[in-house]
């Protein structure tokens, strides 16, 4: 369990990785100059498209054949698109198929990410003691904000070690190579791995669907519903509230890019440790009443908190960030969990494809680029908050609705009165 927990580090670390970057990979694949960060970085968007198919393909793949084989299959893939990303020729080698083989191995990388969360959480659902499921499955949110740390500090001493000709000439190589030496290991780990206990009782019992896509799209809808509910507040919560902050705090003039990278780094470090807190919470007191209450601070916070950062000084800049930050990762913690619970073990990849993986790809990548928009719309800083609580108001119904997941909350519902 601890393996595929910390398995998510990888995913994150390449995520931001890229983005950390993206101005050097800008200059040494498509040659610099005036529009080639933007075409740098509408790969990455592009190749974001590819996560919903892969998270179908390998949730299908892990319904009939196991969560351990899915999510064998998904970091072979990232270990081997990293390694040959590492080993790109460049465009002064290859001319502008250099660019173009980057976007390829972009897309693979994102199809093997698709499934990659997924399978990890529902195996930490899957073989959590019931009543810690909410605390188990909470680590991989954590620990992919790990990853993204982990993304910052090699950047920082590679970009510290190397000259900026070394740095273009071949330096750019050496995090993409620490990211395949990473995943090559956690494969290796997860070779040594038992498969889900839910899922060997299942192909045992021969309950094992034929068709888990067909199952999810049916009798377990309403899951798939949720699921994408859930999500797309996790995700405009996480792209607006966490990394869009950074630009937004230097394009208002509220501090330099060095020290809206240190507070990124502070968010980052509230995110991680609240995420076991909020995990622990649902165990106890149910993932409804936690989720909603979630919900409902990030729609009323989220609105006032932007223009005080922008306005209101470093200080309070950096308690409005950190705030966010706490809501985002509080959501993303107890919502690992809630939205596994969704589905039987016949269709849960499946089923979690369709809906949580689908609805980061709508409002994830795009989340950034619409704040930015809607702040110039509107003329103010309070634009990018009301997005998120716009969002969490129209969650909050589906919540309410939901029926309650945490088993601990469900025995002691279903205890009896003696009397």
């Amino acid at each position: 369990m601890a393996i595929a927990a910390m398995s998510t580090i990888v995913e994150w670390y390449d995520f931001t990785l890229y983005l950390y970057f993206v101005t050097v990979l800008a200059r040494v694949f498509y040659g610099g100059g005036a529009g080639s960060v933007g075409l740098a970085l509408a790969g990455f968007a592009i190749s974001y498209l590819m996560r919903p198919l892969g998270a179908t393909v390998l949730g299908v793949y892990g319904d009939r054949h196991g969560r351990r084989r899915a999510m064998m299959v998904s970091m072979a893939i990232m270990t081997v698109a990293m390694a040959l990303i590492a080993a790109l020729p460049t465009r002064a080698m290859a001319g502008p198929l250099a660019g173009w083989l980057l976007l390829a191995l972009r897309c693979v990388m994102a199809f093997a990410v698709g499934g990659e969360y997924t399978g990890v959480v529902a195996y930490l659902v899957e073989g959590a003691p019931p009543p810690r499921r909410g605390l188990v499955a909470s680590l991989a949110s954590a620990a992919s904000q790990i990853g993204g740390l982990l993304a910052a500090g090699v950047s920082a001493a590679v970009v510290l070690s190397f000259s900026p000709d070394t740095l273009e000439n071949w330096g750019w190589r050496v995090p993409f190579l620490i990211g395949a030496v990473l995943a090559g290991m956690i494969w290796i780990a997860r070779s040594r791995m038992a498969e889900s206990p839910e899922f060997t009782t299942a192909q045992t019992a021969g309950e094992i669907a034929a068709n888990p896509l067909a199952l999810a799209l049916g009798a377990e809808r309403a899951g798939v519903l949720r699921g994408f509910s859930i999500s797309s507040l996790g995700s405009i919560s996480y792209y607006v509230g966490m990394t869009f902050i950074p630009a937004f705090l230097v394009a208002s003039g509220a501090m330099a890019e060095g020290q809206a990278l240190e507070l990124s780094t502070l968010a980052a470090l509230m995110y991680i440790a609240v995420s076991p807190i909020a995990g622990m919470a649902s165990d106890r007191f149910g993932r409804k009443p936690v989720m909603i209450a979630i919900a409902l601070t990030g729609a009323v916070t989220s609105t006032a908190l932007f223009p005080v950062m922008a306005h209101g000084g470093t200080a309070l800049a950096l308690c409005g960030a950190l705030v966010l930050a706490a809501t985002s990762g509080s959501w993303s913690a107890v919502a690992a969990s809630t939205t596994s619970e969704q589905f039987s073990s016949s269709a849960r990849l499946s089923g979690l494809a369709l809906g949580v993986t689908s609805a980061t790809a709508v409002f994830g990548g795009l989340s950034p680029y619409l704040a930015q928009k809607a702040i110039g719309f509107t003329g103010g800083a309070w634009a990018p908050g009301a997005m998120i609580a716009v969002v969490a108001a129209c969650v909050v119904p589906v919540l309410a609705t939901m029926p309650e997941t945490a088993p601990r909350v469900l025995a002691r519902k279903a205890r009896p009165i003696l009397g």
